[in-house]
C-alpha cells in the first residue's frame, strides 16, 4: 500500500525526457521558418548602417566566407573579416544553423544555444539575459573598424606605388630619360582576347610538367599539350584582337576546361610554384632586352638628324653653289667687330634650331638694329647656314656664319682642337646622404665643351659676348646684360647648386677645388673676354687637358665636366636663376605659367623640340618662332 505513491513520481521522471524531447522536435521546426523570414543568418546591418551606406573594401588576398549578397551595399566578391560581435553594420563569422539571433531596434543580441541536455524537470531553462549595446557604440565601433581596413588597403596601396617609384629611379640610372619618355608614351593594351590567351598559356605551361608525371593521366597530358601548341601556334601570327582566327573563342573554352581539370588533380605545389618563377623571370629577362633596345633607339633617335632636316641642309648647299649672288668675300664688315654693338655667339651645326634663337632673341629685343650674331659651325653645315641666313632677313640685326674647323686651321694651328665640339651635356643623378633611397633626381647638367675655350681667340677685337646655346628660346630683351658689372669674374652663368664640386670628386681627380663650390649651366652665358685673357682660362684649360689622359673621343669630350668645372673655379657671376628656364628636353612636370614668364626657355635634354621625341606641350614655344612659309622647308616636307 505504501508504494502506490511511487507511480505517479516514475511516470512524471519518465514524462521529463518527453518533454525536453517534444520541445527539441518543436524548435527544430521553427528553424526552417526562421530562415524564410531571415535571409542573413550570417551577419546583420542595422537600419541607421544601411542609410550610412558603409561599404567594406575587398581584399584580394583573403577568403571568401558566407553566402553571398548577404548585405546590400557590399561586393559580391568582397571577403568576410572575423570581427567581434556587438560592431553594428560589419559581418560576423558564419554561424551553425542551430544558433537563432535577434535583432530588435538596431541592437543585435548575443547568439543563443538551445541545449537539450539543460532542462530539469520538464521545464526548459532559460539563457541568461544578452548585454545590450547602445546603437551609437556599435556604429562606432564599426567605423573604426572600416578606417583600419582602408588604412591597411591605402598602406598597400604606397607600398605599391612607392615599388614604382623604385623602379623608376633604378631605369633612370641605367637608361636615362628614356624611362620618362616611356611612361608619357606608354599605351594601354587594347587586345584583352591576346591579353588572355597569353594568361592561358602560361598558366597551362606551369601545370604541364606536374600533369606529365602523373599515372592514368595520360588522356589530360596529351590534351593540353594539344591546347599548348595551338595557343602558341595562334600568338606566333596574331599581335591583336584584329588578326585573331574566328574559332577562338572554341579554344578558349578548351583550354579553360583543361586548365580546370588540371586544377583539380593532386599535384606538388612546389613544381607548379617553381615553374611559374621560371617563365616570371623569363619574361622580366626578355622585358628587359626589349627595354634596352628601345633605349638605344630612344637615343639614337636623338643623336641622329632627321631626314627633313638633313634634306634642307642638302638643298639649302646646292643652291648656295648654284647662286652667283653670294660668292662675295667671307671677310667681315663693321659691325662684327665693333664693340658698340651687342654681341651673341652661337655654336651650332642645325640651320633651324639657330635660326630659332636668333628669331626670338630680335623678336624680343627693343633695339634690335644694335645686335650682331656670330655662328661657328662646322664645314659641313657651313654653306647651308650661310646661304639660309642671306635669304632670310631678321629685322637689322646683322648674322655672320663662320666656318669654325676653317679658321682653327688657318689662324690658330696651334691649338689641337680643329673640330667644332657643340656644348656637351651631363645626366646627374644626385642622391640625399640622409636618403638616398628617397631624395633621389635626376637632372641634365649642360657645360662649355672644348671649342668654347677658343672664342677669346676668335674674337680678338670684341670684349664682351653673349654665348647662346642652340637649344635655347629667348622670350624678354637680353640687353640688360651689357649693364651687369661682374668684377673681376670671367662667366656670368646661372648657378646649380644642386651639384657642388665635392660630390664630383671621382670626376676631377687630385686636382685643388674648393668642394663647396657649386656647378654652373650653359645656355645663356655673359662673357667678360676681357678678364678671360686677364686670368689666362685659356692657357689654365690646356694645362688641365694634359693632367687627363684621353683614350678616344668619347672620354675626350667626357672630359669637359672637370675641365669646365675647374677652368672657372672662383670665376663665375651668379645670374639670376629667372634668367633660365632649364629642363624642357626631359621634365613633363614644368608649368606652363612658370615656362611663359621666364626670360628664356633652355631645352636642355635628349627630347630636343625639333626632333619628334620633343615634349608636345613644350613645342609650341620653339615652333613660335620658326620661319614660315619656306619652299625649302616645304619640299623637304619639314613640318613644324
Amino acid at each position: 500500500m505504501k508504494a502506490q505513491p511511487l507511480l505517479p513520481a516514475a511516470l512524471k521522471r519518465r514524462r521529463g525526457p518527453r518533454v525536453a524531447v517534444l520541445a527539441l522536435v518543436f524548435c527544430s521546426l521553427l528553424v526552417p521558418f526562421a530562415f524564410l523570414f531571415d535571409r542573413a543568418p550570417s551577419g546583420y546591418v542595422t537600419t541607421e548602417e544601411r542609410h550610412r551606406q558603409v561599404v567594406l573594401p575587398s581584399l584580394d588576398h583573403a577568403e571568401k566566407r558566407g553566402r553571398p549578397g548577404a548585405i546590400s551595399g557590399r561586393r559580391q566578391d568582397a571577403p568576410e573579416k572575423k570581427i567581434p560581435r556587438g560592431s553594428a553594420g560589419v559581418i560576423h563569422q558564419h554561424v551553425p544553423e542551430k544558433r537563432i539571433s535577434k535583432v530588435s531596434a538596431g541592437v543585435i543580441d548575443q547568439h543563443k544555444q538551445i541545449d537539450s541536455h539543460s532542462t530539469s524537470g520538464g521545464a526548459k531553462s532559460k539563457a541568461p539575459p544578452a548585454p545590450k549595446v547602445e546603437p551609437s557604440k556599435a556604429v562606432a565601433e564599426s567605423t573604426r573598424e572600416t578606417r583600419e581596413i582602408s588604412k591597411d588597403v591605402q598602406g598597400r596601396q604606397k607600398v605599391a606605388k612607392a615599388d614604382e617609384v623604385e623602379k623608376a629611379k633604378a631605369c633612370q640610372l641605367e637608361f636615362g630619360s628614356y624611362c620618362l619618355w616611356s611612361i608619357e608614351h606608354k599605351e594601354v593594351m587594347k587586345d584583352s582576347i591576346v591579353k588572355r590567351l597569353k594568361d592561358q598559356l602560361f598558366v597551362a605551361r606551369s601545370y604541364y610538367p606536374s600533369i606529365a608525371k602523373l599515372q592514368g593521366h595520360e588522356a589530360l597530358t596529351q590534351e593540353m599539350k594539344q591546347n599548348i601548341q595551338e595557343h602558341e601556334r595562334v600568338l606566333s601570327v596574331s599581335t591583336v584582337d584584329a588578326d585573331l582566327p574566328s574559332f577562338i573563342n572554341k579554344r578558349m573554352e578548351q583550354m579553360e576546361r583543361t586548365i580546370a581539370r588540371s586544377k583539380s588533380c593532386t599535384v606538388d605545389c612546389k613544381n607548379v610554384d617553381r615553374k611559374l618563377r621560371q617563365i616570371l623571370d623569363m619574361t622580366e629577362d626578355e622585358a628587359h632586352f626589349h627595354m634596352k633596345q628601345s633605349a638605344f633607339l630612344y637615343n639614337l633617335g636623338a643623336q641622329t638628324l632627321q631626314k627633313s632636316h638633313h634634306c634642307l641642309n642638302m638643298r639649302l648647299t646646292l643652291e648656295y653653289f648654284k647662286s652667283s649672288s653670294l660668292d662675295s668675300d667671307d671677310s667681315p664688315s663693321g659691325k662684327f667687330n665693333s664693340p658698340k654693338y651687342m654681341h651673341y655667339v652661337i655654336l651650332s651645326k642645325n640651320v633651324l634650331a639657330a635660326s630659332v634663337v636668333i628669331n626670338s632673341t630680335v623678336s624680343s629685343c627693343k633695339e634690335p638694329g644694335n645686335l650682331a650674331f656670330h655662328i661657328l659651325t662646322d664645314a659641313q653645315n657651313f654653306y647651308a647656314m650661310k646661304y639660309w641666313f642671306a635669304r632670310n632677313s631678321y629685322k637689322n640685326a646683322v648674322i655672320h656664319v663662320i666656318n669654325y674647323e676653317a679658321i682653327i686651321l688657318e689662324k690658330l694651328p696651334k691649338y689641337n682642337i680643329q673640330q667644332l665640339y657643340l656644348p656637351e651635356e651631363f645626366r646627374v643623378l644626385i642622391r640625399s646622404i640622409k636618403q638616398p633611397t628617397e631624395n633621389t633626381r635626376m637632372e641634365y647638367l649642360s657645360l662649355f665643351s672644348h671649342s668654347h675655350f677658343l672664342i677669346p681667340e676668335i674674337f680678338k677685337y670684341l670684349n664682351k659676348v653673349v654665348l647662346l646655346d642652340d637649344d635655347v628660346v629667348v622670350q624678354r630683351d637680353l640687353s640688360f646684360l651689357w649693364n651687369i658689372d661682374m668684377g673681376d669674374k670671367v662667366n656670368g652663368a646661372v648657378k646649380f647648386c644642386g651639384l657642388k664640386l665635392g660630390q664630383m670628386r671621382n670626376v676631377l681627380g687630385k686636382t685643388a677645388y674648393d668642394p663647396k663650390s657649386c656647378a654652373w649651366m650653359s645656355g645663356v652665358n655673359l662673357i667678360n673676354l676681357d678678364k678671360w685673357r686677364e686670368h689666362n682660362v685659356t692657357e689654365n684649360y690646356l694645362l688641365l687637358m694634359k693632367k687627363f689622359k684621353f683614350k678616344d673621343e668619347r672620354s675626350l669630350r667626357a672630359a669637359a665636366i672637370p675641365l669646365s668645372s675647374l677652368s672657372f673655379q672662383h670665376l663665375i657671376y651668379p645670374l639670376d636663376e629667372k634668367l633660365t628656364l632649364a629642363g624642357l628636353g626631359y621634365d613633363y612636370g614644368i608649368d606652363e605659367e612658370v615656362a611663359r614668364r621666364a626670360a628664356s626657355l633652355h631645352y636642355n635634354g635628349n627630347m630636343k623640340p625639333w626632333l619628334e621625341l620633343g615634349i608636345p606641350d613644350y613645342k609650341k614655344y620653339w615652333r613660335r618662332f620658326l620661319v614660315r612659309g619656306d619652299r625649302f622647308m616645304d619640299e623637304c616636307n619639314v613640318n613644324p
